[in-house]
């Protein structure tokens, strides 16, 4: 399930995220607790090595390859390369969030453009818009993993009522070796054609309308079956994750704290634990951690899309609109303002109009004298 904060900082004030550290659930703690502890118990065996294993000439010999490595930790450009990681994997995550495919648009235009209620009007409706919610499941299917444990055969599809048994028996003998999201998307133009034939359809600008969000509510699932299809390139995860592992390997050794005997420059404290070293591998492998999550946001992660209640909404708000409340409109009754020239502001109640009630806004310079 999502993890959702929004209403806990709705309101800007002092300390107002330090309330969201304590969160476990979809937190950065859940996701990189088992890496520093893999990377600070490889630094103090190191250090414990490093303090009573090793004979003195190895002592040295360590000391100088520590020198070396934290010299050449610094020619690793890990910050550039895995900001701008970030950014393009963002940019995709939010992407992918709007292409989800939400059959609004097409359930309006069926409910306002194909017309009856008869029996015929009504299988006409349901039936577009079942075919709108096959389409989107069938990407979601193919993208999701929750969808597909779901839905794993077209069985399931047809026991869970966005099938027929004819129409899975025609989209399994389709002989093509693609996604077959589209073949609802021909049905249901080839119905619409057939509903403007019978003159449930009644104009051809109706018509149009109708193929047009079809168009776009298909245009978003082939955009997220793409999303899916085509990655970020691996070669650029391969170079952001070997930077990142690369860096806190040298940091690994050249962050070792050595002996302040031996005079080396910056070596003049010995604190035993790299509380700084450990806050940058906080940082940085948190960070490559956020861009593994954020890459496939249809996957079963805490912070994952919930694809399965997306499913669910919109099958049954797209069939409540076409069926039960076709033709359904409540009472035209003059509104409570109907005797007024000038309406005025709905009222505030009395525990919000001094908060919330402000003067209008005239212009920056309206009051210029």
């Amino acid at each position: 399930m999502t993890v959702t904060y929004t209403a806990r900082v709705a309101t800007a004030r002092f300390g107002g995220f330090s309330q969201l550290l304590l969160l476990w659930r979809g937190s950065i703690y859940k996701l990189l607790y088992r890496e520093v502890l893999l990377f600070l118990g490889a630094y103090l065996g190191l250090s414990m090595a490093y303090r009573f294993l090793l004979s003195e000439p190895q002592r040295r010999l360590f000391e100088k390859l520590v020198l070396y490595c934290d010299r050449s930790s610094e020619l690793i450009p890990v910050a550039f390369v895995l900001g701008f990681y970030v950014a393009v994997v963002l940019e995709r995550w939010w992407g992918q969030f709007r292409s989800v495919p939400a059959p609004d648009g097409l359930m309006l235009a069926v409910r306002c453009g194909v017309h009856g209620a008869d029996a015929r009007g009504r299988v006409l409706r349901r039936t577009l818009m079942r075919y709108g919610s096959l389409a989107a499941l069938l990407v979601l299917r193919a993208v999701s993993t929750a969808v597909y444990k779901r839905f794993p055969t077209t069985d399931h599809l047809v026991e869970a009522g966005f099938l027929t048994r004819e129409e899975r028996r025609r989209l399994d003998g389709l002989r093509s070796p693609y996604n077959k999201f589209w073949v609802p998307c021909v049905w249901f133009g080839a119905l619409a054609g057939q509903a403007r034939r019978e003159g449930r359809v009644r104009d051809d600008c109706a018509l149009k309308l109708l193929m047009e969000e079809l168009n776009r509510f298909r245009a978003n699932c082939s955009l997220l079956f793409h999303y899916d299809w085509i990655s970020v390139p691996l070669v650029y995860t391969q170079v952001v994750t070997i930077a990142v592992y690369a860096f806190f390997a040298a940091c690994l050794i050249g962050r070792q704290f050595l002996d302040p005997a031996q005079g080396y420059a910056g070596h003049e404290l010995d604190l035993g634990l790299p509380v700084f070293t450990l806050l940058q591998f906080f940082f940085y492998v948190g960070w490559l951690k956020v861009a593994e999550q954020l890459i496939n946001p249809f996957g079963e992660d805490d912070d994952d899309f919930e694809t399965n209640t997306l499913i669910d909404r919109n099958f049954q708000v797209s069939m409540l609109a076409v069926d039960e409340l076709y033709g359904d409109v409540p009472p035209l009754e003059r509104d409570l303002y109907w005797d007024s020239v000038c309406p005025p502001r709905p009222p505030y109640t009395a525990a919000t109009a001094a908060q919330l009630r402000l003067p209008n806004f005239r212009g920056s310079a309206f009051d210029v004298q």
